[in-house]
């Protein structure tokens, strides 16, 4: 019994000789597999017949069914690709297949024989050919039961579907094909990636939906290959470019194009992305309407980014192409399909025999359809592109009066802030000058009536107030020069211990009563450098004055330091004063501004400080860090260039 057994075992191996090498991914035997690959490079060339039909006698020497069938395979793709091949040469080659994939038992070929005469009806513009087909696949699946073939067929629907953009149609058959995959246990539809059927899916919804990330995610957990990979990272490189999260998108968008796979990266996505970066860096031209040359999946994409940036205009205009093209499909596809029926039933109607009237009213009857067709078309877009116009009018109307409400709300301030200006103007101005005008009347009285040193203590006011006058139409006077552009500045040699110490002098009549005034280098000196002297004096001296007016006790310093890796010099003012709020920090800096009213001053002073030192190619600031007071900063280039 066992030498039976072991005989019966060595003669099934002797006749099948070739399946012991299966290196391969179609399984079958490896001199078949490369009979198969050289007939495959040939298809619709010269020389095609015979690499087949070596093919075929090697499958039948090794007596490799598989190997067979793909030769049925290979033939009727070589008709469909084939130029000038006969419509019934392809149907007598699907049929010889089908009946080939029933006798040697491959239910998928028996299948892909419908898909690839579908494609090569589809291809040849016969629409209603192709959904012929795919209608009969289907319905002998369901008769058979075979779940396979209910796979392919809703598979090759959504396809169909797919291209002409029927989304609710599109996603029917997604949805079907999807649940198939999930719960069949067939090994053959087990090992197709449902990775692009997930992508298919997501882009039946509109861009900035929720949905759209959901199954792209499942997308991701389902890739299988690289291609796979390249394609979810496209999909997220879109959802992260409407969501406005630029770093993500790069990330993505990197991820995609540095893969170097066209066929997968597609042909659209490299200059939709450059339209989309575009955006981001605010450089993207509506007038060179770069997404206008993409198809409209993909102009969608770039709408919907324009439309998440406030860009509406861009959003409208890619609307309208996207609808533009729908339209033209639609018109195209129906074009077809009407050529079609012609092709197909026109022998027919030449060969009945209908009188010449009835053709003439048939005719007519036909014309004054399309004639009402295009007109009830023409009214529909005459009203869809006046309702666009009266939109976009009223859109501009609105966003007209915002800038008039915006103009009057700035001409309101504006006005309120030159009446506050004058109001301070009056009472600072008056102060001084009354102030001069009463002691002055008090000297003007006879000698005797006031003894020498109250006299002295009258001059000594009015000396004062003087310099106070002057210092306010100083402020002014700057102010305008500013305004007017006739503000110089001269760059020259600048000695910074001897600007300090002259600044100094000129502030220490301004001091309260028991404050003290320190001068605290930080630096070596003398120290030399390039910039307007007198101007970099004046800023010293303005914020030194601020300091003077709001320090009642302790001290001011003014303190310099080196920065020469920044080839910068900093000067510091630092008082024991109240202090000013963070919030406050940039506002002190607008002219007219006046934290405390009870303290004097036009609100110019800070105001003009900044001013210079922009001019200085420098800038001033408060140091917000510092509580013991108020500290503010002049930071100077060693080597400025301004010409002004």
């Amino acid at each position: 019994m066992l030498k039976r057994i072991l005989l019966t075992t060595l003669l099934l191996l002797s006749a099948r000789p070739g399946l012991n090498a299966q290196n391969n991914a179609y399984g079958i035997d490896d001199e078949c597999y490369q009979h198969m690959m050289a007939a495959d490079r040939l298809i619709g060339k010269d020389g095609f017949e015979e690499q087949n039909e070596a093919l075929l006698q090697a499958a039948l020497k090794k007596g490799d069914k598989k190997a067979r069938n793909l030769y049925y395979v290979e033939q009727l793709r070589n008709l469909t690709a084939r130029p000038g091949t006969d419509d019934l040469q392809v149907l007598a080659a699907h049929e010889l297949l089908k009946q080939m994939s029933r006798e040697l038992g491959y239910e998928q070929y028996f299948y892909q024989s419908y898909q690839t005469t579908k494609n090569y009806f589809f291809n040849k513009d016969q629409r209603i050919k192709s959904m012929e087909l795919i209608q009969e696949m289907q319905r002998t699946a369901a008769a058979e039961g075979s779940e396979y073939g209910m796979w392919v067929s809703e598979k090759e629907l959504a396809s169909f579907y797919q291209i002409f953009g029927a989304g609710q149609l599109t996603r029917d058959h997604l949805r079907k094909l999807i649940r198939i995959h999930e719960t069949s246990e067939n090994p053959t539809i087990r090992r197709q990636s449902i990775c692009q059927s997930y992508l298919d899916y997501a882009a039946t919804f509109s861009p900035d939906l929720d949905s759209v990330k959901f199954f792209v995610d499942k997308a991701w957990a389902a890739a299988r290959s690289t291609t796979d990979t390249i394609r979810c990272n496209r999909d997220y490189a879109k959802i992260a470019a409407i969501a406005g999260n630029a770093a993500a998108y790069r990330r993505y968008r990197d991820a995609c194009l540095s893969s170097g796979n066209p066929a997968a990266i597609g042909r659209y996505t490299p200059p939709m992305f450059e339209a989309i970066d575009a955006l981001f860096s605010g450089t993207y031209v509506r007038e060179a309407r770069t997404a206008n040359k993409l198809p409209a999946e993909n102009a969608r994409i770039i709408g919907s980014v324009a439309e998440s940036q406030g860009r509406f205009d861009i959003a409208g205009d890619i609307k309208d192409y996207c609808l533009n093209v729908r339209e033209n499909d639609m018109g195209k596809m129906l074009d077809m399909n009407l050529s079609e029926m012609d092709a197909r039933y026109g022998n027919d109607l030449l060969e009945a025999s209908l009188a010449e009237k009835s053709r003439q009213v048939e005719r007519t009857t036909r014309w004054i359809m399309v004639l009402v067709a295009v007109l009830l078309l023409a009214g529909l877009l005459f009203f869809y592109f006046r309702f666009r116009t009266q939109q976009k009018a009223l859109e501009k109307d609105e966003k007209m009066i915002a800038d008039l409400q915006a103009a009057n709300e700035k001409a309101r301030i504006a006005d309120e802030t030159k009446t506050r200006f004058l109001q301070n103007m009056t009472h600072e101005l008056r102060t001084p000058l009354n102030a001069i005008t009463g002691f002055s009347q008090l000297l003007a009285l006879p000698d005797g009536t006031f003894p020498p040193e109250e006299k002295n203590e009258f001059s000594q006011h009015i000396l004062n107030n003087t310099s106070m006058l002057t210092m306010l139409l100083d402020d002014i006077i700057q102010s305008s020069a500013m305004d007017a552009g006739g503000y110089k500045v001269n760059i020259g040699d600048a000695e910074c211990e001897s600007i300090c110490h002259l600044a100094l002098k000129s502030v220490e009549h301004r001091l309260q009563p028991g404050v003290q005034l320190e001068f605290c280098p930080a630096m070596a000196l003398p120290f030399h450098f390039q910039t307007d002297p007198l101007r970099v004096q004046q800023l010293l001296t303005n914020m030194l004055t601020n300091a003077c007016k709001h320090t009642r006790e302790g001290e001011i310093r003014l303190g310099c330091s080196l920065d020469e890796a920044a080839d910068k010099i900093r000067f510091s003012i630092e008082d024991t004063g109240p202090g000013i709020p963070a919030d406050q920090a940039e506002r002190i800096f607008e002219r007219f501004v006046k934290l405390n009213e009870f303290v004097q001053g036009t609100g110019l002073g800070l105001s003009i400080c900044r001013e210079i030192a922009g001019k200085l190619d420098g800038r001033v600031w408060l140091d917000t860090s510092y509580t013991g007071g108020a500290r503010f900063l002049l930071e100077l280039p060693l080597h400025s260039h301004s010409q002004q």
